[in-house]
């Protein structure tokens, strides 16, 4: 399997709703024009009701009612409705992908991209992470994985077998068998897409942050929230959680230990400064995911 044949043919590439094709040109467009986003949008009946959904949920804690797009605009910024609008357009892309527990696999990304944005919000540095640009990261980074198996689900099977497509040693399994991973097909769709090489780059260095030997910061915490995603996600005891812990990589990004409580059991002192839980931090945005 060659990494340009799952995305060479018009036949291979996910059908992406025409308002979300508009929102990726958009990435490029510096002048871009709040209002005639706003129309797009409002053109969708369904889509507008799902976005005045989200942008009204517990996620944002918006002081009062949110009851048109160009309101959402206003109030959540381009970036977080276009955010909204994307991550619904990549639901309903890849809704018949078969060979993965889409139900596992699309509450995970939702968290890492909640929590890949806490962390760059609260851990980050000004000027230098945008947690919602960052949030647009976690919410793409396994649209390779989405690929993969819609495209070659009878290669993919044997590696399905013997690893979790969501564990944490996934990407090297993928990197040994194939010579690329999922993050390579995210870039290689995303750069298909028109997304911004930034963008690109950031997805494409998701499983490994550190690899090129200087740090990929949008990558750092989305890599960082898809660990604790998959803690959640998986269940994974104490032990399995503190083992795959990207010790490395959360010391490069400069984090507090204390933002996950299982790193300083020893400190209970420091609870206030932990991450909410995953219920409370993606309240409501689980209706993208319908």
């Amino acid at each position: 399997m060659e990494l340009k044949s799952l995305v060479d043919q018009p036949g291979k590439l996910p059908t992406v709703p025409k308002v979300v094709q508009q929102l990726i040109a958009s990435f490029n467009v510096e002048d871009i024009s709040s209002h005639e986003i706003a129309q797009q949008i409002a053109a969708d009946p369904a889509l507008t009701a799902k976005v005045l959904r989200l942008a009204n949920s517990a996620f944002f804690h918006v002081s009062r009612t949110i009851g048109t797009v160009d309101d959402a605009l206003r109030m959540l910024g381009f970036v977080m409705v276009r955010n909204l609008v994307l991550g619904n357009g990549m639901v309903a892309a890849f809704k018949n992908t078969r060979g993965m527990d889409l139900h596992q696999f699309w509450r995970h990304t939702l968290y890492t991209a909640v929590a890949a944005r806490w962390l760059a919000m609260r851990e980050g540095s000004s000027g230098e992470d945008n947690g919602d640009a960052v949030f647009t990261v976690g919410m793409m980074h396994g649209i390779g994985q989405l690929q993969l198996h819609a495209v070659a689900a009878t290669t993919v099977a044997p590696l399905d077998r013997q690893v979790n497509v969501l564990d944490s040693d996934r990407a090297g399994q993928e990197k040994q068998a194939w010579g690329f991973h999922y993050g390579d097909v995210s870039a290689e769709l995303a750069s298909l897409w028109h997304f911004p090489d930034a963008l690109v780059n950031a997805l494409r260095s998701v499983p490994d942050p550190l690899a090129s030997g200087r740090l990929e910061r949008a990558a750092g915490w989305v890599h960082l929230g898809a660990w604790a995603a998959r803690v959640e996600v998986l269940a994974l005891d104490d032990e399995a959680a503190l083992a795959s812990y990207p010790t490395a990589l959360a010391k490069k990004l400069g984090v507090d230990p204390a933002w996950c409580p299982l790193l300083v059991k020893h400190d209970p002192d420091k609870a206030d400064r932990a991450m909410p839980q995953f219920g409370e931090l993606a309240a409501g945005l689980d209706a993208m995911l319908e």
